[in-house]
């Protein structure tokens, strides 16, 4: 179903612009994978300690939020037909202050930086790249229900209250400001930027990608129109629940994430379900990913119900931590890792097909999308990338002695995937100069 027709890059920025950002992202994961090993055991004690918040906040804004950015960059003109304005300038922008303002939140989280320049750095990072994306999308017009442009509209407002909180409670977490439910807030921005920022967009982009590269039957259209929407407002509607006080607002809170539970579990089952009826029944390592990425949102959402329903379950001190690993690496890794290989190879061949109709050099092989990352070392990463993940829980459930072999195999799967994208990279520009020497 790989329609190249309706897939028009004409209007998509220049390459270099979001294969700056997806070679940028790895490089803040195996920094996580270093601190991970560095600190050990001591990073599964508390969600508070300085290094934990490192290691979540460079996976977070420097993998995820990377590699976001730089996908809705090329995305918004591919398939909502909204190209962003300036975005060589935009894109350049963007990635070094995100790099910049995510080293020195991590600095400042570790004791080695100040604050402010931080927030500076990546509030004037998002804010360009909300601007610039926002008016795109305006620029654009209405947006048909069901797109996927309607989900990254939402998921745009998603980041957008992300960042504004990540403001308030690292103001709060300095001193700077005084916040009597601090651990609330957090909370709060936690949930908006995995539930939010990042679930509504990887969903949205899901009901365009999945049907296309595994070759599935499409998306209830009902989802599609729908299931942004509810998973928005179920997010204001637990936001709000935070803050109130007495029995009515105690139980409200108790049960006020069922409906976002709901949502992904029956975004997870169809997905899993419309893979399971692809009608390319081959094997793929992207299929892997995102099969551990669903059942490791599954397994997250049990354990939120089971602690709801257990008081022992829910006062046990793993809980936070589990959730993170399956939430984070299970989940969001997963799931943005299987992207890449797909999105990767993909923008590297069609852009070298486009070049080469354009200039007529039919002479010039170009590289089938399997040739630019191969199947085996994309497997190898994968492995690794699941040991480290089971790992990381094994600690969290068993041994805290699991953590630095977990860190090993984090940091391996991590190297391994910035040297197949850096080779993908290789590949393309290789024969990009092959088209751009004279016959």
């Amino acid at each position: 179903m790989l329609n190249t027709a309706s897939l028009s890059l004409q209007q998509a920025p220049p390459i270099s612009i979001p294969f700056r950002f997806f070679l940028t992202a790895p490089l803040f994961s195996i920094l996580a994978a270093v601190q991970l090993l560095l600190a050990g055991e001591e990073i599964l004690v508390s969600r508070w300690l300085p290094v934990t918040l490192g290691f979540t906040h460079l996976l977070t804004l420097g993998f995820l939020a990377m590699v976001m950015c730089g996908a809705l960059l090329q995305m918004l003109p591919v398939m909502a037909g909204a190209p962003v304005p300036g975005v060589v300038v935009v894109g350049g922008a963007v990635h070094l202050l995100l790099s910049l303002g995510t080293l020195f939140l991590v600095a400042w989280f570790l004791g080695s930086g100040p604050l402010p320049p931080a927030l500076i750095l990546l509030v004037a990072g998002f804010s360009i790249f909300l601007i610039a994306t926002v008016v795109a999308i305006w620029r654009r017009g209405v947006v048909a229900r069901g797109s996927p442009a309607g989900g990254m509209q939402l998921a745009l407002v998603s980041l957008l209250v992300t960042v504004l909180l990540g403001v308030v409670a690292s103001l709060g977490y300095d001193g700077r400001l005084v916040i009597r439910e601090l651990a609330v807030v957090t909370d709060i921005h936690l949930g908006w930027g995995l539930a939010g920022w990042v679930g509504l967009l990887l969903s949205s982009v899901a009901f365009q990608l999945v049907p296309m590269f595994n070759v599935t039957p499409e998306y209830p259209q009902w989802m599609k129109r729908h299931l942004p929407w509810l998973i928005l407002l179920a997010l204001v509607g637990w936001s709000l629940l935070q803050f109130g006080e007495g029995a009515f607002w105690e139980g409200g809170r108790k049960f006020s994430l069922v409906p976002v539970v709901v949502l992904y579990l029956l975004f997870a089952f169809i997905t899993l379900d419309l893979q399971r009826r692809r009608k390319r029944k081959v094997p793929d390592i992207t299929l892997l990913f995102w099969v551990t990425g669903l059942v490791s949102l599954i397994c997250c959402a049990v354990l939120w119900v089971c602690s709801q329903l257990l008081p022992w379950l829910a006062s046990w001190r793993g809980m936070g931590a589990l959730w993170g690993i399956g939430l984070l690496l299970g989940f969001s890794l997963s799931i943005v890792n299987g992207m890449l290989y797909k999105i990767v190879p993909f923008l590297s061949w069609f852009h070298l097909q486009n070049r080469q109709m354009a200039q007529m050099r039919m002479s010039v092989a170009i590289p089938h999308m399997k040739a630019f990352i191969s199947d085996r070392a994309a497997r190898v990463q994968f492995v690794l990338h699941l040991l480290a993940t089971v790992a990381m829980a094994a600690a969290v459930l068993y041994s805290h002695n699991l953590v630095r072999p977990a860190a090993f195999l984090f940091l391996a799967s991590n190297l391994l995937l910035g040297a197949n994208l850096w080779i993908a990279v290789w590949r393309f520009r290789k024969t990009s100069l092959l088209l751009a020497q004279k016959s």
